[in-house]
């Protein structure tokens, strides 16, 4: 228990009481955990590259299947799409993908971020029945601020990277790391659902999904 005249904040004193209320040794329940942990299809099958594509695209997402080699291509037309003329990467992400860019290193301030129209990075893992992209902060990444100051993001998933359940997706990433879930570009509603884009985040989303060779020569079914 907190000390009587000790000083606390308003944290510590809900914890102290939770503490008290539950006492020294408290009973914990068993977790049930009969949900559907696995989907369909293993990692970066066909039919889960279809539905993440449909998913994203319902959430006014573009994207756009490329072959290893063609990564450059495709985000440069993303870019060229929206009319980025200023584009910042995080300071892990191939330099080949993203040319002429401005690394994050040192970190830019946020009115530099707010002054950029675009940001390159890769991602941790996509979830294709959620249709969700997941950030974890690595160096291909970056730290949050790159990915939610400019107005367009374009982010590049390996197919390998996509997962048909959230599950699945929870067991590739590190729950300590800071993660980020976006599921198509950032937008709310009011109270008369008037819909208003860019409140928290980018306002475009463009997402380049980097296929085997055999896989874009075949192409997902439509």
């Amino acid at each position: 228990m907190v000390g009587e005249g000790a000083r606390v904040s308003a944290r510590e004193e809900v914890l102290a009481r939770v503490r008290g209320a539950l006492g020294p040794d408290p009973d914990v329940p068993a977790v049930p955990r009969t949900y559907r942990a696995h989907g369909d299809y293993p990692a970066g099958a066909p039919e889960l590259v279809e539905l993440l594509a449909d998913r994203l695209r319902d959430y006014k997402a573009g994207v756009r299947l490329a072959a290893p080699d063609g990564v450059a291509q495709a985000v440069a037309a993303a870019l060229a799409e929206h009319g980025a003329d200023s584009v910042v990467v995080p300071a892990g992400l191939p330099s080949d993908w993203a040319p002429g860019a401005t690394v994050d290193d040192p970190p830019l301030d946020v009115q530099e971020l707010d002054r950029t129209a675009a940001v390159v990075t890769a991602c941790a893992v996509a979830v294709a029945e959620t249709g969700t992209l997941v950030l974890d902060a690595s160096p291909d990444q970056g730290r949050r601020a790159v990915t939610l100051v400019p107005d367009l993001h374009v982010c590049v998933v390996e197919v390998a990277q996509i997962v048909g359940t959230v599950p699945e997706a929870l067991a590739r990433l590190d729950p300590l790391r800071p993660l980020t879930f976006i599921s198509g570009p950032s937008a709310t509603s009011d109270i008369e659902l008037e819909r208003v884009e860019g409140v928290h985040g980018p306002r475009r989303l463009e997402v380049v999904v980097v296929l085997e060779v055999a896989a874009v020569q075949q192409g997902p079914s439509s």
